[in-house]
């Protein structure tokens, strides 16, 4: 037991050693705690991007903030907007894993120093002071925002709130009212019912692009005109170029609104310099032809490692120059040669195309609502070497039923917020896809396998992606997201080294599929915020790796399925919790014997002294209702693991789960 308790603890002084750099640390024997800098508390409530964009501005902005002293958790937690605080106060749940306020402060203005600018935002010219919550009024329903939506303004005086409510409408309220009220936020449960509509909007797009492909035929070539360009250029806008089968050498810049359409097996062949097919005109398209002979100018891998790909937090640029930021991730990600390079043109169409580039296949720039559908991308044998398949450079794009394998990134979209990309095979190359301040995206019933680096990458801080239905496989990281207020669902995320890594916050973990990986999920967030619930692990080396706070992976009564849990079965469920990172716990499904010793009288005293008193799991993930059957029961057998209900106590062994031990750990 002393062993098992140590163990704890130590982890417990790494992690907040590593955690509590830049950050105020809580001296919980202080009976009335001062309040901190707000650039040192764990700041929630405004995605990465905002918060970069707020860094630059804060000399003229000022947000209304919250930051709130918790009894069990050694951080202060700072909320842009108080509407962000009153979403999570009271719950259960953060109740458990953070403990009672102690102490909640505010921006508390003075009503003739604040003004809104033109969209909302509050400016006081940083006058402004810490008071307590419960001391201040504050103005609901008015004219102000952040850059998350409406926002809730405090004001340290009746007097001074009535003076700003008579400016700018709403109500004065107070502290009581405020955090019991309801707030329209978008939260993982928002984007998770609207999945279903992002389909439908995405179908709609595709069936209106494809409308393109039926333009009356204005010019053909080899009757009208010898090449591909003068047909082009003597062909009327909102018509069709006609492509007869055969292969043609040129390249081809397409400025005003034309179909070209391949008839047969068509090649255009560039002469290995510079981009084949150049758009720049809007709704043009592009069918039933191939591409080759594409330059092999590229930024290279290399371009990219000053943005370091093994975290989410990017420097954003030159002392908050957003400008230089964007302007050094373009020449990285977006420059170049490519099969098709679209610029400034919206509503494009790319379908049925196959290009074998040494560089990118398709690259749009400042061109959203384009469609790339039906499309192979066969790049570069070194990756090294290579570039994107497929780039999405502020340009909201679907991609569905492609192939892109062998390239630097499959799928790259930056600030290319309400994309879809679905239905897609990607195969070898570094990142299958990889998205950069890209908020609001479908990533859906994509296949992944064999990269280099990462399967699917979300990072930069997004808010409100939807991961579902995803199958990757084979690569050093399955699945990586980052941000807040995400959907992550039914993804297959076998394999891999680890399956999925995250330090993504307010998102939902549902319905996933983690199996013969060497980590299931290595959780790196902070804040424990994030719901984990219905997920089957199975036969991973180590079902979780976490640090941080104690976390609690269950909900409303509904854990997850652990290969490994033991415990009598009620209503669904274990009745011992599953404690996936304890030292016995963690290897029940690896090693004949551990079930019993798991079931022995001290160590279920333990943890019943563990749960009683504060600090002992730190550190420790616990599924209070672990489930006795997986969710993907079929999948599993499909696939030769021959899992068996764990209702009781004859559980299987490592064996009897079709892998064999690893012992590299």
């Amino acid at each position: 037991m002393n062993w098992r308790r140590s163990v704890t603890l130590a982890a417990f002084l790494v992690v907040a050693t590593v955690a509590a750099v830049g950050l105020f640390t809580i001296e919980f024997g202080a009976t009335e705690p001062e309040p901190a800098s707000f650039d040192d508390t764990v700041a929630v409530g405004l995605s990465l991007e905002d918060e970069s964009w707020l860094e630059g501005e804060r000399t003229e902005v000022d947000l209304p903030r919250v930051q709130t002293f918790y009894s069990e958790f050694p951080y202060v937690v700072g909320y842009y907007g108080v509407e962000a605080f009153a979403a999570t106060h009271g719950e259960d749940r953060y109740e458990r894993l953070f403990g009672y306020p102690l102490a909640v402060y505010v921006t508390a203005f003075d009503a003739d120093a604040l003004e809104l600018s033109h969209d909302g935002l509050p400016t006081a010219g940083g006058e402004y002071e810490w008071i307590s919550a419960e001391e201040a009024f504050y103005v609901t329903d008015s004219g102000a925002h952040t850059p998350a939506g409406p926002t809730v303004v405090p004001f340290e005086s009746e007097a001074a709130a009535e003076a700003f409510r008579d400016d700018h409408g709403g109500t004065v309220e107070s502290w009581e009212t405020v955090i019991d009220s309801q707030f329209g936020t978008d939260d993982a449960e928002t984007v998770r019912e609207r999945v279903t509509d992002q389909h439908r909007e995405a179908d709609e797009r595709v069936t209106d692009a494809q409308r393109l492909r039926d333009r009356p035929v204005d010019a053909v070539v080899g009757e009208d005109a010898e090449t591909i360009q003068d047909a082009v250029d003597l062909a009327r806008p909102d018509s069709t170029v006609l492509v007869p089968e055969g292969t043609y050498y040129e390249h081809v810049d397409i400025e005003q609104p034309v179909t070209l359409a391949g008839e047969g097996d068509v090649s255009i062949v560039g002469d290995g310099n510079s981009t084949v097919v150049s758009v720049e005109a809007n709704e043009s398209a592009i069918y039933g032809i191939e591409v080759n002979g594409v330059g092999g100018d590229t930024p290279g891998a290399g371009a990219t490692d000053d943005h370091a790909h093994g975290t989410h937090d990017h420097d954003h640029g030159n002392g908050g120059d957003q400008e230089a930021w964007d302007a050094a991730i373009e020449d990285d990600y977006a420059t170049g040669d490519a099969g098709i390079a679209v610029d400034n043109s919206t509503g494009v169409l790319v379908e049925n195309v196959d290009i074998t580039t040494p560089a990118s296949g398709v690259m749009l720039r400042d061109s959203p609502g384009a469609v790339v559908r039906d499309v192979s991308v066969r790049g570069h044998h070194d990756e090294t070497n290579a570039h994107m398949a497929v780039v999405g450079m502020r340009s909201p794009v679907v991609v569905e039923h492609a192939s892109l394998t062998a390239g630097l990134d499959g799928v790259y979209l930056h600030r290319a917020e309400g994309s879809v990309i679905r239905d897609n095979e990607l195969i070898d190359n570094r990142m299958g896809i990889h998205l950069m301040h890209t908020s609001d995206t479908l990533l859906a019933n994509n296949t992944i396998t064999d990269q280099s680096s990462t399967g699917l990458f979300v990072m930069t801080g997004p808010e409100r992606n939807a991961v579902v239905d995803n199958e990757i496989r084979s690569s050093p990281t399955g699945l990586d997201v980052g941000g807040t207020d995400s959907y992550v669902a039914g993804n297959v995320l076998a394999n891999n080294t680890d399956g999925l890594r995250t330090d993504a916050v307010t998102t939902t973990f549902e319905r996933n599929l983690l199996v013969d990986n060497g980590v299931g999920i290595h959780v790196r967030s902070l804040l424990p915020t994030n719901r984990v619930v219905d997920n089957d692990f199975v036969a991973n080396d180590r079902h979780v790796r976490s640090l941080g706070q104690l976390r609690v992976w269950t909900h409303d009564g509904t854990g997850n399925y652990w290969d490994g849990a033991v415990g009598t079965v009620d209503d669904g469920s274990l009745s011992r919790p599953y404690t996936a990172t304890d030292p016995i716990d963690s290897q029940l499904h690896r090693v004949d014997g551990t079930p019993t010793i798991a079931q022995a009288p001290v160590l279920d005293a333990l943890v019943r002294l563990e749960e009683a008193v504060s600090g002992l799991r730190d550190g420790e993930v616990v599924d209070d209702a672990p489930r006795c059957e997986p969710v993907h029961g079929d999948w599993l057998d499909r696939n030769g693991y021959a899992i068996e209900p764990n209702c009781g106590d004859d559980q299987p062994s490592a064996s009897d789960t079709g892998r064999e031990d690893n012992d590299d750990e």
